[in-house]
Formats: structure tokens, C-alpha cells, sequence
């Protein structure tokens, strides 16, 4: 078996393939191009999107060239998979902008150094955008039937909930399988990854070269991850984790590596680490907290940097062993004039944003899971005051692992 795809079952990425074995031959002989694609439809990607990347960057290993399709085009539509209702569209100026900001994560793992694996970056808006209705409905509707996109579960499943599916919509799988086409043609693509619920449409695509150029092309897709606990990837109870540390602080999101399910800790060191199957089965019987801090650690140093994942981890040493106030944490700034505002305890809490909703919070209190500079507060009306203040900073925390940092200005 091919050197790329033996690693990407080992890791578990593995769970369909087009015409494997060819596949794996057509890799062993010569070097390919291989794409995913990325919808626009937030600033930031979250770590849902993280499989797709490391697949990306696992091909890009074994000296392939990634290409990246940042869907501007088919954003403006919106993809059914998976989703029971349809998306709000966004402004021209909105995907733009994410598209700028999303290519500006994905170089955090991608090497763009190597002339030979340099990825390529692609906006399908450019060859979208000029398509003539009728001549796309000729040359490449004819290819599609009804019967067969019915079938599809993302149309599927919407019919069949009485949901509605815009006409809109239907046509995305469509412009996905035109997108494989062009970067066939255009940049010598022959592989389009994704996860499980892109079959359909990745298969489309496949189809469209075979019946349109004659040649052969090849999906592969990776299953759809859920936490051992059987929540989605890339949310929690506090919201997204996001890639982009405008959204999610570089220490938030080491604690989100940190504070992994136990069961779930040797797999996603296989998916989100660069550690080896190898080194990873060297660890495997070690202390749990010592192989959550090293998932935490090559997590964040793979987006954020060598330094951003040192300081967290020393930040979560010093917020957890002793009284210090952790010079990671996140922070939110408070003017001095505001505390003659008699805010409370409870506001404080909902300007941190470590919780929304003032009856869980009062519940938290309750209990004894609210905390300033280390000490329990039971009083839900307690006026925050500057005395409270060590050199202008207190730490606030709910619970064991929810912190922040507030700062007079």
C-alpha cells in the first residue's frame, strides 16, 4: 500500500476511497495534486474543520501539493450537507473577508516554502462567476439526473423531515462537481478529500471527469467525528473553538485540548498531532494528564506557535497550583469609573462572558463555584470594588476550569 494512504488509515483518517488500489498505485508512481474545499461562511474556521487541514498537511508530508478551494462562490449558495435549514446568505464584502482571513489560518499549517508542495490557494467565485446558465445547463447538467441527486442523503433527509430544499441549494452538489472538473483541467487535480457527508458530492465530481474529459480522478473521505461524550466537534457548552485567536484566545484553546474526554485523548493525537503512530503507542500507557498535556502542547503549537504553547501550559501551572494570576489568561478591561456603576458580581461574570445566562450563574454562586482571586464568593449581589483589585487585576472564576483575568483601566 501507498506510503500517504498506509499513514492516513494508521491515523484513523481513513473511511471511503474511489478505485483504491488504482489510487494507491497512481501515488506510488508519481506525485499528485489533491484538493478540499472550504465554505466562507464565517471569519474563522473551528476546530471541526481541523480533520480536513491535517489531511491537507498529511499529503503535503509525503510530497504531494495540496490545493485549497476557498468556496467563494458557492458560498453565496450554501451547502445542504448536513445542515436542516437553509443558511442566511452573506454580502460580497462578508465572504471576502472571510476568505482573506481563513487563507491566513490555513498557512499556519501548510508549508508554503517548498516550491515543489506549495499549496495552491483557489477562490471558485473565479470560474463560477462567468458561467453562462445555458450553456452549463448543456454541457454539464446533462450529466446529472434527477433520480441520482434525490438519492443523495443532503437532499434526502431534508425531503423526507418536510424541510425545505431551495432550487438554490440542489444546484450546489452540482457547481462542487464543476468545481473538480475545473481544477482537473486547470491545475492537473485528481484527488478531492472531505469528510463522509461529502461522498455524494465527491463522487459526483469523479463521474463528471470520467464522463466529460475521460479521465480518471478520485475521492477519499475521512469519517465524521463526535466526541466520546456524543457532542459535535468544534463546539462546546461556551461555543465555537475557533482557529483564529481574535475569536479564541491561544490559551482557550490549549485548555480545550487539555480538558479532553480521556477516551477520546490517544485518537485525537493521532488526528491532530504530528507525533507519529509510533511515538504515540510509546505513550499510550502513560499517565492520562502527561498525554493530555502533550496533545494540548502539539495542538497549539501547530497553530499558534512554539511560545503561545509554552506560555499556556505554564499559565494552566500556575492558574491550577498555586495563588498567582496567570499572565495567559484571557482578559477583559474594566474602566476604574465603571465600579461607581455598582456592578455586581453576577455583571462581572456576564462581562467576562465565562457565562450568559444569569440563572446558571446564580446557581454556580449557589454552590460555591464562583471565585475571586482564588477565594469563594456566595454572595450574588456582592458589589465588585476596587479594593477587590491586586495592582489593578483580580482573577475571576467559575467552576474549575472556566478563568479570566479583569484589568482596570
Amino acid at each position: 500500500m501507498n506510503k500517504f494512504l498506509k499513514e492516513f488509515k494508521d491515523r484513523g483518517f481513513f473511511y471511503q476511497c474511489t478505485s483504491e488500489d488504482d489510487l494507491s498505485k497512481l501515488l506510488d508512481k508519481e506525485k499528485i495534486n489533491g484538493y478540499i474545499g472550504f465554505d466562507c461562511t464565517a471569519e474563522s474556521l473551528h476546530v471541526g474543520s481541523l480533520l480536513q487541514i491535517m489531511c491537507l498537511r498529511l499529503l503535503q508530508k509525503h510530497g504531494h501539493r495540496p490545493i485549497v478551494l476557498l468556496g467563494g462562490g458557492t458560498t453565496r449558495i450554501g451547502d445542504p450537507s448536513g445542515k436542516d435549514k437553509t443558511r442566511t446568505l452573506l454580502s460580497e464584502k462578508e465572504i471576502e473577508k472571510n476568505i482573506k482571513n481563513i487563507k491566513k489560518i490555513l498557512k499556519n499549517f501548510l508549508d508554503t516554502k517548498d516550491p515543489k508542495t506549495k499549496p495552491i490557494f483557489v477562490n471558485n467565485y473565479s470560474w463560477l462567476k462567468n458561467l453562462n446558465y445555458i450553456s452549463f445547463l448543456r454541457d454539464i447538467g446533462k450529466h446529472f439526473t434527477i433520480n441520482k441527486m434525490l438519492s443523495f442523503d443532503s437532499v434526502k433527509t431534508r425531503l423526507e423531515r418536510e424541510q425545505s430544499l431551495s432550487y438554490m441549494e440542489f444546484n450546489y452538489m452540482i457547481l462542487q462537481a464543476y468545481d473538480f472538473l475545473e481544477l482537473n483541467n486547470k491545475k492537473k487535480c485528481v484527488l478531492q478529500m472531505g469528510g463522509s457527508d461529502q461522498w455524494g458530492n465527491i463522487v459526483n465530481g469523479v463521474d463528471l471527469i470520467k464522463r466529460y474529459s475521460n479521465k480518471q480522478a478520485y475521492g477519499l473521505t475521512t469519517p465524521l467525528i463526535t466526541l466520546a461524550s456524543g457532542a459535535k466537534m468544534g463546539k462546546t457548552e461556551s461555543g465555537a473553538i475557533w482557529l483564529d485567536k481574535k475569536f479564541l484566545s491561544p490559551y482557550d484553546y490549549w485548555q480545550f485540548w487539555r480538558n479532553i474526554d480521556d477516551r477520546d485523548v490517544l485518537k485525537f493525537l493521532k488526528f491532530f498531532t504530528d507525533l507519529s503512530v509510533d511515538e504515540i503507542e510509546k505513550i499510550k500507557n502513560q499517565d492520562i494528564n502527561h498525554q493530555k498535556i502533550t496533545l494540548a502542547n502539539k495542538a497549539t503549537l501547530m497553530l499558534h506557535g512554539e511560545k503561545e504553547a509554552k506560555s499556556s501550559e505554564e499559565t494552566a501551572k500556575q492558574t491550577f497550583s498555586d495563588n498567582s494570576l496567570g499572565e495567559n489568561l484571557p482578559s477583559i478591561l474594566i474602566n476604574e469609573k465603571n465600579l461607581s456603576d455598582k456592578i455586581t458580581l453576577i455583571d462581572l461574570i456576564v462581562l467576562s462572558k465565562l457565562e450568559n445566562s444569569k440563572s446558571e450563574i446564580r446557581r454556580i454562586i449557589k454552590s460555591g463555584g464562583a471565585k475571586i482571586n482564588n477565594q469563594n464568593v456566595l454572595d450574588e449581589k456582592l458589589i465588585i470594588t476596587k479594593d477587590l483589585f491586586k495592582d489593578k487585576m483580580l482573577r475571576l472564576s467559575l467552576g474549575k476550569k472556566r478563568h479570566v483575568k479583569v484589568e482596570l483601566t
